[in-house]
């Protein structure tokens, strides 16, 4: 099965793996998941430490594309169709990086491991969301 890792969920499973709720981690160490980061996340995560609204512990955020890697998951672009059709999506979560996480998800038919519950707001627009 094919998941996308919200940005806190990469996060927590590179630097505090006890913050995934058990469900994640068994979806994260089964071998037959694709696990995917998204772009976007490695954009909000540079833009929140460049503004000082988050501290990583020991790396730089140009350094997690490797770390992502090294783990395991497989880097995710952000195509231009599914930017250009992002309109689409109601306005249901304020937080416009999430929202195109959840958009990614649903036009890539991926699963999307959040604990975020505003993200179920999108279940009735095609998004499935593990926890």
């Amino acid at each position: 099965m094919n998941y996308l890792l919200d940005t806190s969920t990469l996060l927590w499973s590179l630097f505090s793996p006890k913050q995934l709720s058990k469900k994640a981690r068994i979806i994260l160490l089964n071998k037959h998941n694709a696990i995917y980061v998204s772009a976007i996340s490695f954009w909000e995560i540079s833009l929140k430490y460049s503004l000082g609204k988050l501290d990583l512990p020991n790396v730089e955020p140009q350094e997690l594309l490797n770390v992502s890697k090294q783990s395991g998951f497989q880097i995710l672009s952000l195509k231009a169709d599914i930017v250009a059709s992002f309109h689409q999506l109601p306005r249901a979560h304020k937080d416009p990086f999430d929202r195109m996480l959840v958009w990614q998800a649903i036009q890539s038919n991926y699963t999307l491991i959040s604990k975020d519950k505003e993200m179920r707001k999108y279940e009735k627009y095609g998004l499935s969301v593990s926890w």
